[in-house]
């Protein structure tokens, strides 16, 4: 039986930044145009959270049940039903959970925000999660994936939590969000790097299998690059968003570790590390927008 411990692991905490970052950079374009609001917020962030949990407990039951999360071929963090922790049931019952919750806080965000055209993209977002592996041919498996976390949490996330507090984009908003889309995607892109040989053998087809061992070395390191150009965009709207760029020392390590030819377990800090950089490089683009507001 599956302890609390293996529940917060299956989780996949590490991947909780790529959730946290857009909504810090869509609070911080509203504070830049003074239309900035706490409680919306925090309601955009549980959806978000709410949401990556979600997918990531969705993820955990469809690769279980087709085999692919098997452990022998397998690194990296729980796999709730690979490892026969929790049953395929409970891991479904709780990412279905995470995907009510994150229907209800957003239905209240966009009641309070009075943006009720957004909500056609949020029942989108709940449905691209789970087809994420879901499903009988699911994307994920077609080496789409990165353009579901481009969207969903890069585009979506952040001019949705925009949007939903001053009921306006912004030229500052748009570059936040295709900045954080390329981290999100680069955290994916490591994650399945590592992945290559288990997906090889079960049949999963992610980006990183179709481009190649080094091709997808070389992807994460342009992913990291577009991120840096979108806060000199943003750097356009006002100079504090520069501030951001201090975030990108801590690529250093992960882009070490993937010149060395890192693979399997030793790309674990890699993941860690661009989790790490997202997280700091929204907070501080965000107040760096929010200053130059």
């Amino acid at each position: 039986m599956a302890t609390m411990s293996h529940w917060v692991h299956g989780a996949r905490p590490r991947t909780l930044p790529a959730a946290v970052a857009p909504v810090l950079i869509g609070t911080g374009a509203a504070a830049q145009i003074d239309g900035a609001s706490i409680p919306r917020a925090l309601l955009a962030l549980l959806v978000a959270l709410a949401l990556q949990v979600g997918v990531n407990y969705a993820n955990d039951y469809s690769d279980g049940i087709r085999g692919t999360d098997s452990s022998e071929r397998r690194v990296g963090p729980v796999r709730l039903v690979g490892q026969g922790l929790a049953t395929p049931a409970q891991v479904k019952l709780a990412a279905f959970g995470c995907f009510g919750v994150a229907a209800l806080a957003g239905l209240l965000l966009l009641w309070l925000s009075g943006a009720r055209l957004l909500l056609v993209l949020g029942a989108a977002s709940i449905l691209a999660a789970w087809f994420y592996t879901g499903g009988r041919r699911p994307y994920g498996y077609l080496g789409l994936g990165e353009v579901f976390v481009f969207v969903f949490f890069g585009l979506v996330a952040t001019l949705g939590t925009t949007y939903t507090q001053a009921l306006t984009l912004t030229g500052a908003a748009w570059a936040g969000a295709i900045g954080v889309g390329a981290l999100s995607c680069a955290i994916l892109m490591a994650n399945n790097l590592r992945d290559i040989p288990g997906d090889i053998s079960a049949g999963k087809h992610t980006l990183a299998v179709r481009l190649g061992d080094v091709a997808a070395r070389y992807v994460y390191a342009a992913l990291l690059a577009v991120a840096v150009q979108c806060v000199f965009i943003a750097g356009h709207t006002t100079l504090w968003a520069l501030w951001a760029l201090p975030a990108f020392a801590l690529a250093i390590r992960p882009l070490r570790a993937l010149i060395a030819g890192a693979k399997g377990a030793d790309l674990i800090p890699v993941l860690s590390g661009t989790g790490a950089l997202t997280l700091v490089y929204a907070v501080l683009l965000a107040s760096g927008l929010a200053l130059g507001g």
